[in-house]
């Protein structure tokens, strides 16, 4: 067992804690700061917290894959969907919080973008790199799944559906890192396991997790704002489609999925019933506050659901 598999978690990791004091300060200055839905009271103090912070955690996935991208090129397409993913989530989050248009970019121009991102990363992995699109299916052992051309479509589905997942999962302190956190150290273990060379930019999202944390954990001096979520969204997304593993972020990602339905769900019913709703608020994190849960409760809960989801999903190679 190699165990130099741990610098990039400290390297990414150091770069994040050292980050924190001086992106937040600035943050602040610059005003960028949160505002939170009216229904929620135990939110409203949370107004004025710095967003963005997603910028550190962009800094260290980037700088410390940097060093390793000339002998894994793999792990290129997957720094690629970080990046293109925290890129839009950025330009949304700057004109949410800096030049004060409330929606951010418009629903159209989001998914336009994302759509384009999402394509190239298909034209890449396809193509470029020839990476199979069969896909491993989970509790098979080890067999794969070719659906041919129906591939593609899936994929922009998968894709689209897992960062806008983890967008809604991103509405409690320290709530989508820690997730996210158990996600990324999942595939790090399959990918040591495997050899499949993209270790070191899933150690570095642990590293930058786990130094964002720091600061993000309740009561949160920064939050990540579109720029980290969907970031992050890219990254598990890039990830699974890198190592033939699209089907296992169901089960790894399954709170992602959860949030996501939950949306889809309330606003479908609301609309057809004309103003009921299933839950007291969705993304359903909202649901179980609403319930009387506190929010470290819940973040706990949701960290634990992710935790055994992890190891059912190793067990499931």
């Amino acid at each position: 067992m190699d165990y130099e598999i741990v610098i990039p978690v400290l390297i990414s990791f150091a770069i994040s804690a050292i980050l924190g004091p001086i992106v937040i300060p600035f943050l602040k200055r610059l005003k960028v700061g949160q505002t939170e839905r009216k229904e929620l009271e135990s939110h409203l103090k949370k107004n004025g917290t710095p967003t963005m912070g997603g910028l550190m955690i962009l800094a260290s996935i980037i700088i410390t894959s940097l060093f390793y991208v000339k002998d894994y090129p793999r792990i290129i397409p997957i720094l690629f969907m970080t990046v293109g993913f925290g890129v839009i989530g950025f330009l949304d989050d700057y004109l949410k919080v800096v030049m004060k248009r409330s929606d951010g970019l418009y629903p159209k121009q989001k998914m336009a973008l994302q759509l384009v991102v999402t394509a190239i990363f298909a034209y890449y992995v396809f193509k470029v790199a020839d990476i199979p699109m069969s896909m491993l299916i989970p509790f098979s052992g080890g067999k794969y799944w070719d659906i041919g051309w129906l591939a593609v479509p899936l994929l922009f589905i998968a894709v689209i559906g897992t960062v806008n997942g983890t967008n809604f999962t991103d509405g409690l302190d320290g709530l989508a890192s820690s997730v996210t956190v158990l996600v990324a150290t999942f595939f790090t273990v399959v990918a040591i396991g495997t050899k499949s060379g993209v270790e070191p930019i899933t150690c570095a999202v642990v590293g930058a997790l786990l130094g964002f944390l720091l600061f993000n954990v309740y009561p949160a001096s920064v939050f990540m704002g579109d720029t980290g979520s969907l970031a992050l969204g890219g990254f598990v997304a890039g990830v699974a489609y890198a190592m033939q593993m699209p089907l296992f972020i169901i089960l790894v990602g399954l709170i992602y999925l959860v949030e996501v339905l939950s949306v889809m769900l309330q606003v479908s019913y609301f609309k057809a019933t004309h103003g009921k709703r299933i839950f007291k608020m969705a993304p359903i994190h909202h649901h179980f506050e609403l319930c009387g849960w506190s929010e470290t409760r819940v973040v706990a809960v949701f960290s634990v659901v992710t935790a055994i989801m992890c190891l059912i999903a190793l067990l499931a190679l």
